[in-house]
């Protein structure tokens, strides 16, 4: 087996727009989930909304990149109030079957052929790069070493999608050191109480719906900058991987999103490398397609383990753990 290949492999996502993506995701997810105790299981939409959002203003209506950002985070926080209104009354299990179904409500609508002159249907949508491709400030050349060697463009949609991250974590820590912040930790652990303080929880839970949703639109925006928007890539196995870096990071923290997200994606992509290897080696009695999918067993596993005797995640506290209502 080429070990060298394999931890090269798994090195490169240590600095991979797909992590950041994810985190930033998984950090809107944790203002819903962590912070504010709603079960959101549609993340999928809102990274779905942000990066066609963001394709489709430039391919359409020829706006610069950063036009074409702001249009897709407006998006994420349109489909929050549009999935907000008619479900954030409902009880956590009722909303979480509601949110997964809108997840796969949007993600239809961006495959059907009604919409095809806009999305490309299954095709997808590619060649929006250029205007961000031309702020970029580093001249031509390769940069880095190793398996962290980049051209210009890539390393400029890396750093870009750390600035983002950045922006965002302090977002959410400065949010949730608030009064605003205080309110919605008190409505996930008990909203009667604090609806009998005069607090009105529906539009709490509606601001943070929002937020979220503009984290997760922004996670998506980062996600389709290094090559293209995927349809596929908006399956439900999306949000469950987000739920995975959040609860392995720790729900109810700043830092946690982003910690989980780095785990995740090292030891996804070591798996994703070592088991077809051994595989080929005759080290497992399956071949290296049926290895490369034990893989997602073994996340599976993981996340089961991660429930049942961590819930509140590596830098999670016990007190701060959510309890779903």
């Amino acid at each position: 087996m080429d070990f060298g290949n394999i931890f090269g492999n798994t090195a490169a996502y240590l600095f991979s727009p797909t992590t950041m993506a994810y985190a930033l995701a998984a950090t809107g997810l944790a203002v819903h989930f962590g912070y504010t105790g709603l079960l959101n299981f549609g993340m999928a939409a809102f990274m779905a909304v942000g990066g066609y959002g963001y394709a489709i203003s430039i391919l359409t209506f020829g706006v610069p990149w950063w036009i074409g950002m702001l249009i897709g985070l407006i998006a994420g926080a349109g489909f929050a109030l549009i999935l907000g209104i008619p479900t954030l009354r409902l009880r956590a299990d009722y909303l979480a079957i509601a949110t997964i179904a809108a997840a796969e409500v949007v993600r239809l609508l961006f495959l059907t052929e009604l919409f095809k002159g806009w999305t490309n249907s299954a095709g997808g949508l590619s060649g929006y790069h250029q205007s961000f491709r031309d702020i970029n400030p580093f001249p031509p050349g390769t940069y880095g070493f190793g398996p962290w060697t980049y051209n210009a463009n890539d390393l400029w949609v890396r750093v870009f999608g750390l600035i983002m991250l950045a922006i965002a974590v302090l977002l959410v820590w400065a949010l949730m050191r608030s009064p605003w912040g205080r309110v919605v930790k008190g409505i996930r652990e008990d909203e009667d109480a604090v609806r009998s303080l005069g607090k009105n929880v529906f539009a709490y839970k509606m601001q943070a719906l929002v937020v979220g949703g503009v984290l997760g639109a922004l996670g998506g925006i980062v996600f389709v900058l290094p090559s293209a928007v995927i349809p596929g890539s908006y399956s439900t196995s999306l949000t469950f991987f987000l739920w995975t870096i959040l609860l392995l990071g720790g729900a109810a923290t700043v830092l946690g999103p982003t910690l989980g997200a780095v785990l995740f994606w090292v030891v996804f992509a070591f798996l994703g490398s070592l088991l077809p290897a051994m595989a080929d080696a005759g080290l497992l009695p399956m071949t290296a397609a049926q290895a490369d999918m034990v893989r997602y067993i073994l996340i599976g596993v993981v996340l089961m383990l991660i429930v049942i005797f961590r819930p509140q995640g590596i830098l999670g506290n016990k007190r701060e753990m959510t309890f779903v209502k």
